[in-house]
């Protein structure tokens, strides 16, 4: 019988260590579900600690043999993985609509992100520059160079499973450096996929490891040990912290994309109509389950109605369904928790008393699936649940303001500060508002912030480091300062 080609494909990877497949050391394995239909895809290998140990010891391997690969050599292999990955796009990107339930052409898109860090960072590989400095000492001379922080450890969350590792990866080794990945529960298949391509790219046994399978079973052992020198988590904030505590005693270093809770500056001068139909479409790309995603609405009063109206024509016309059929706009939440979660926030903002303008529930004729409406509200509180805390799920609040200094204390009042967004004509305004934000990321009459050649990532709550741009790579080399006195 031929196998369906939107299977991930579990049969066909495993954990991979010292450059092959395996199953977990103990045969464990885990039901991966798909969340539009609530079948079960297959069967994951969970991870344990004799796989953790294994993955450890190969990436001390990797790590000696890759660090010594030339650097423009280094950079073809990236390009390689890119070339790779172009390849198999489509295969890709079934496997990720499969396990996560975003359209097709959204899980495409998204593969071209990833291949975007790969080909961005074989560039970056062949820009890691030095620095001479004359000393002050007689026949002296100062030299500034960069070397591979060592082995990193990659956690991953399950609403972009390609980009968010790729975003670990390349920038790993485009320093030098080994990485053991674990993606989330929800996506092993996709990961399955981009370590598949690093490997087919000539990249040494042990450069790059992934272990699948609960994050219990394989934290403790990465965070433990000494040799694993850097952690990059995208995640929440809750567990951006508890890894932090987590690896004090072994002085890792950390790049952390943690929670956003962006707002959404709208002033009077815009044609409120139009942008209201591009937060509309982008808010409820991937159900909402993005880190950056306009999460909360503040239309200056003059173009309050006209936007809020187009805004929730836009949210009732979204065609929800199954991501593989080809007129769906959005597809299923990830998890059921992901439903759940949504349900009672939901409940929980109109008890509070904001006014529901659409949707509000599991939509009719879903029987099967995690679908949620498209849900609007006005008149939410600004210290209501939906506009205080990160709630990946596609609602919206929205709500209105009167002058610049009172949008900007309640655009700035939360401990997050990801991303934000303002939409004017005005040049001044513009500027005046991007500057004022509290937020490590600003979009001015755009959505568009994850380009892998600009430096993504957040301020306050939301952590700190930053991957892409030519910043990127920094967060995985250490610098070395070398006095040199010709005798």
């Amino acid at each position: 019988m031929a196998r369906d080609p939107r299977d991930p494909g579990y049969a066909d990877f495993g954990l991979f260590v010292d450059g092959g497949w395996r199953p977990a050391a103990g045969g464990a394995t885990y039901p991966v579900t798909d969340p539009a239909t609530e079948e079960t895809i297959g069967e994951a290998p969970a991870a344990g600690p004799a796989d953790v140990a294994a993955a450890i010891a190969s990436a001390r391997r990797g790590l000696a043999a890759w660090r010594a690969v030339p650097t423009w050599e280094r950079a073809a292999r990236i390009r390689a993985i890119a070339r790779l990955l172009t390849e198999r796009k489509d295969t890709i990107a079934a496997a990720m609509t499969r396990e996560v339930g975003k359209p097709l052409a959204q899980s495409a898109g998204e593969i071209q992100l990833a291949i975007d860090q790969f080909e961005w960072y074989a560039g970056e590989t062949q820009r890691i520059h030095g620095q001479i400095v004359e000393s002050r000492l007689p026949g002296g001379q100062i030299r500034v160079t960069h070397e591979p922080i060592g082995i990193v450890a990659a956690f991953t969350a399950w609403n972009f499973p390609a980009v968010l590792l790729a975003r670990k990866i390349a920038p790993a080794l485009a320093a030098g450096c080994s990485i053991i990945c674990r993606p989330s529960e929800e996506a092993p298949g996709v990961a399955m996929h981009l370590i598949q391509a690093c490997a087919d790219a000539g990249l040494p046994p042990g450069t790059v490891n992934l272990l699948t399978g609960k994050a219990s079973a394989i934290t403790p052992g990465l965070m433990a040990e000494p040799d694993v020198r850097k952690i990059s988590l995208t995640g929440s904030t809750a567990v951006g912290r508890q890894l932090i505590r987590d690896g004090a005693e072994t002085l890792k270093r950390f790049s952390m994309e943690l929670g956003g809770h962006a707002p959404v500056i709208v002033w009077d001068d815009v044609d409120a109509e139009q942008v209201a139909e591009l937060c509309a479409q982008t808010k409820f790309k991937n159900a909402g389950q993005v880190c950056v995603s306009p999460s909360r609405y503040y239309l200056h009063e003059a173009v309050a109605e006209p936007f809020t109206r187009r805004f929730v024509e836009v949210a009732r016309s979204l065609k929800l369904g199954n991501g593989f059929d080809a007129d769906t706009e959005m597809g299923p939440l990830a998890t059921r928790r992901r439903l759940e979660e949504t349900e009672a926030l939901v409940e929980d903002t109109r008890a509070e008393g904001a006014r529901l303008l659409a949707g509000g529930g599991r939509p009719a004729g879903f029987n099967r699936g995690f679908f949620f409406e498209p849900t609007v509200f006005d008149q939410v509180a600004d210290d209501g649940r939906l506009m205080t805390e990160e709630r990946f799920g596609p609602v919206v609040p929205i709500a209105t303001f009167a002058d610049f200094d009172d949008v900007i204390g309640r655009a700035n009042s939360l401990e997050l500060g990801l991303s934000a967004y303002l939409f004017t004509r005005d040049l001044k305004r513009a500027d005046d508002t991007a500057e004022a934000l509290e937020s490590g990321m600003v979009g001015v009459n755009t959505f568009g912030l994850a380009q892998a050649e600009a430096p993504f990532g957040g301020i306050k709550q939301s952590g700190f480091g930053r991957e892409g741009g030519s910043l990127g790579i920094h967060d995985y080399l250490n610098v070395k300062y070398t006095h040199v006195v010709r005798g």
